[in-house]
C-alpha cells in the first residue's frame, strides 16, 4: 500500500503554526496511507527554531537547510501558509510542500488525505528529478 510520510509544522499538540515552517516548536511527523489511514510517528523537536537569521527573519538560506536537512526522510512538508523559504522548497529539494490553510491538525491531516493521489504524483516526480538538498 502506498504511503507518505508527513511533517506538520506545529504550535502545540492540535495547532499548525501561524508563523514560518522554521519557527515550528515541533514537527509531528505521520505516515498517510492511500486507504485513508494516518499513524504518528513522532513528535520531532525542532532544532533550527532559534537559528540566528540574517535576513531580518525572512527565509535566510541557512535556516532553510537547517530545517530541511531535520527531515530528510519525510515526503511532504505541511504547512498552514506559505512562507518565504517554500518556494526554496519546491526548486531546491525533492520535498513536496502542501499548504492547509487550517490551523487545526485534525482537518489538515483529512486534507493531506484528500490530496493523497497528487501528493503522491508530485512526490514521485520530485524524487526522480532531485536529491534531497541541493546546494
Amino acid at each position: 500500500m502506498r504511503c507518505l510520510k508527513v511533517a506538520f509544522g506545529m504550535e502545540n499538540d492540535e495547532t499548525l503554526i501561524d508563523a514560518h515552517y522554521g519557527d515550528s516548536e515541533f514537527f509531528a511527523i505521520y505516515e498517510v496511507y492511500e486507504n485513508g489511514s494516518v499513524k504518528l510517528l513522532e513528535k520531532r523537536h525542532n532544532r533550527a527554531k532559534d537559528f540566528e537569521e540574517e535576513d531580518d527573519g525572512h527565509g535566510d538560506p541557512r535556516k532553510f537547510k537547517a530545517v530541511v536537512s531535520q527531515l530528510l526522510d519525510v515526503d511532504v512538508l505541511v504547512a498552514f501558509r506559505m512562507g518565504p523559504n517554500f518556494l526554496r522548497i519546491r526548486d531546491k529539494t525533492n520535498k513536496v510542500a502542501f499548504f492547509t490553510r487550517t490551523r487545526d491538525l485534525k482537518i489538515a491531516l483529512q486534507r493531506v488525505v484528500e490530496n493523497f493521489d497528487d501528493l503522491w504524483e508530485q512526490t514521485q516526480a520530485k524524487k526522480a528529478e532531485k536529491p534531497p538538498i541541493e546546494e
